[in-house]
């Protein structure tokens, strides 16, 4: 026990000196930040782009299989446990944890931008089109799932199963045994943990704060500058590090909740208003196109071809879930007690796969079916996108409104997930960890944000480039995290066994020697 409180004292000593150490470096020399996290973004996304495409998309097939396997009726707790939450509140936590932001800012501006800039087709066409919503649905659907699964299966099987703290060093106790994992190899691997989670969480802070903004500014002329972008964070920031130090009960899961209705509000007015028979037909014809490239496409790479594109798109997205897949797959773990590994599979990677679907068929679908004057106008500023589209329909300011208020609610859910989740790396896996150490993380990721923001002249490039340098460290992490996964998964199969069978292969064992 000594070893493990000095082991998580020293976790949580590194990742603030890390966190302070970028800060104070972004703030006294932002030029020479800027060149340092543009080049570690090239040298992953250029030299290590293969190693994603091959590591994402094994956890997608891993998955899969582990869903369908015998191990499926495995309990993610004892076997007489009981779910914790609801379906419903279990099904909008994780969803709003997982990517709510990024939906609703890419909704519209990722088929439309695949639609005016595609590979292969002529822009503006009908296979500029398919082409667009079969990528689209490539980077939202089965494949950030299957990071955020891996992580959050291996985790929850780990704390509920095995009695383990809440900390992702603890999925490799099977493989390294618990004295190495106490020492300096599981310290490195929770604080590349942390890293990667403050990494990926900034990113969102940006995506929501630029999105809110250029919201206020297309319905009230509100100025889209870093001022009233840095007033957005702080009033935001107040509300999510609330109702993290609230607690999920009282906190996180109301926001959640809050969340789906809003979301599913928004997408119904949509799809009555926008064009219904459309947005079927493309919700039809992208599932086969989905199906019937996804071997394909989990790992085309652009050898032969535009390997910038997929550098910029597939293989950015792909860095991107890895970041989030620490507080996602820790947050997703922490609310799925007492589900079966089969449950947890399908609720985790195949429900929101689903609602993805029906969100990019009904946003790409609106903005698609305006032709290429307005997808033009739409691609060239992604900030304003859904707005343009929306203005392009009745009830277009209501649509907006809507969406700010969900960005919004979507920025509260996902920040605090993430300071949940880093107050149990940092205190020693605790799954209730104390407020004080989640106030203290939330402002850290504030902090981090604004300074990132405020700082840089593309504070949204910025913040990508340093959620895909904290992240690839963690990819090795969670390739290694499958083996040590089925390896405990085996002895589970073998304890479970009767016990005169273990002693009848003890006594063959006995004779053969």
């Amino acid at each position: 026990m000594e070893n493990r409180k000095s082991k998580i004292n020293w976790v949580y000593v590194i990742s603030l000196i890390i966190s302070i150490v970028l800060t104070v470096w972004a703030v006294v020399l932002p030029d020479n930040f800027n060149v340092m996290a543009d080049t570690v973004m090239a040298v992953v996304t250029g030299d290590f782009g293969w190693l994603y495409m091959i590591g994402v998309g094994a956890f997608l097939f891993f998955s899969v299989w582990l869903g369908f396997s015998k191990y499926g009726s495995i309990k993610l707790g004892p076997d007489d446990s009981e779910p914790e939450y609801s379906t419903l509140s279990w099904f909008a936590m994780l969803f709003s944890s997982g990517m709510g932001i990024g939906l609703v800012f890419w909704g519209v501006a990722e088929p439309l931008s695949h639609y005016m800039n595609p590979l292969g087709a002529e822009p503006g066409t009908p296979e500029a089109a398919q082409f667009a919503m079969g990528k689209s649905l490539l980077h939202w659907c089965l494949h950030p799932w299957a990071c955020f699964c891996v992580i959050g299966l291996g985790l929850a099987y780990m704390q509920f199963r095995k009695n383990q703290p809440g900390l992702i060093s603890r999925l490799f106790v099977p493989l390294f045994g618990e004295e190495r994992i106490n020492g300096w190899l599981g310290t490195l691997i929770d604080v590349l943990a942390v890293f990667a989670t403050i990494a990926g969480v900034c990113t969102s802070l940006g995506l929501g704060t630029m999105q809110i903004n250029a919201g206020l500014s297309h319905l009230f002329g509100i100025p889209n500058t870093k001022v009233v972008q840095a007033i957005i964070i702080i009033v935001i920031s107040i509300l999510f590090v609330s109702t993290a130090v609230a607690g999920i009960e009282k906190g996180i899961s109301v926001v959640s909740n809050i969340n789906m209705v809003l979301a599913v509000v928004l997408m119904a007015l949509c799809f009555i208003i926008g064009p219904t028979v459309f947005e079927l037909n493309i919700f039809s014809e992208g599932i086969g196109l989905y199906l019937k490239n996804l071997i394909p496409d989990s790992f085309a790479i652009g050898a032969f071809e535009n390997n910038e594109w997929y550098g910029s798109w597939t293989i950015f997205y792909w860095a991107w879930w890895v970041a989030w897949a620490p507080f996602c797959g820790s947050f997703i773990a922490r609310i799925s007690r007492g589900r079966t590994i089969r449950e947890f599979v399908a609720g985790v990677l195949i429900v929101p796969a689903i609602l993805s679907f029906m969100w990019f068929s009904i946003f790409g679908g609106m903005g698609l079916n305006l032709g290429t004057k307005v997808a033009e106008l739409a691609a060239a500023n992604k900030d304003t996108a859904c707005f343009v589209v929306f203005s392009e329909y009745p009830l277009g300011m209501i649509l907006s409104g809507i969406t700010i208020i969900l960005v919004a609610t979507f920025f509260i859910t996902s920040a605090n997930s993430a300071t949940f989740v880093l107050g149990i790396f940092t205190s020693e896996g605790n799954l209730n960890p104390s407020k004080k150490n989640k106030l203290i993380w939330g402002v850290i990721e504030v902090l981090f944000a604004l300074v990132l923001m405020l700082v840089s002249a593309n504070g949204l490039n910025m913040m990508q480039s340093i959620s895909i340098a904290g992240a690839f460290p963690f990819l090795l992490v969670m390739i290694v995290s499958m083996v040590a996964i089925v390896k405990s998964l085996q002895k589970e199969k073998i304890e479970k066994r009767p016990c005169g069978i273990e002693m009848q292969k003890e006594e063959n064992l006995e004779a053969e020697g």
